[in-house]
């Protein structure tokens, strides 16, 4: 057998004493787009009892809604934590017919009641005295805002819109 010498060593040998490098760390999977994420919220019977559970636009919070079709005049609910907000029903049928004859998408438009709208978005339409109902759709006051934040979903759920779902300036369009 021969002899190798303790000082001198192999290619092989060289390459297996050398410190490696810190494996590269695996890169953070790169966020799908708004428009991609998938839906984790099941649906109900949009009743009181088993309602619609749905979510914003940019699917950043999620509420429930259901038609009360006994109130006056009959009203979609919507519930939003502690917070009940109730928009006339006909709305649905409504917003419906107006994304229809406008025939493309049409911003959103999402505010608070008081504040300003967009103008020729579904919230500024949802408040405007040129609507079907002269008016608001929303039936209590102080809460008549943030139509287009959760009525167009249940539209969308309703198979007759298609609704974008972004971080912000979504719009709608009839199907």
């Amino acid at each position: 057998m021969p002899k190798t010498s303790p000082t001198k060593k192999t290619p092989a040998a060289k390459a297996a004493t050398k410190p490696k490098a810190p494996a590269p760390k695996p890169k953070a999977p790169a966020s799908k787009p708004a428009a991609a994420k998938s839906r984790t919220v099941t649906y109900g019977a949009g009743t009181p009892e088993d309602p619609w559970q749905l979510q914003t636009p940019p699917h950043s919070s999620e509420y429930q809604a259901w038609k009360d079709e006994s109130a006056t005049p009959p009203a979609l609910v919507v519930q939003v934590g502690s917070t009940r907000l109730s928009y006339q029903l006909r709305c649905i049928e409504d917003l419906a017919a107006m994304l229809k004859k406008k025939g493309d998408w049409v911003l959103l438009g999402n505010a608070d009641e008081g504040k300003p709208t967009p103008e020729g978005s579904v919230e500024d339409w949802a408040r405007s005295p040129k609507n079907p109902v002269g008016g608001y759709y929303g039936l209590r006051k102080g809460y008549r805002g943030r139509f287009a934040n959760y009525v167009p979903p249940v539209l969308e759920f309703l198979g007759l819109i298609e609704l974008e779902h972004g971080p912000r300036n979504n719009r709608a369009r009839s199907r």
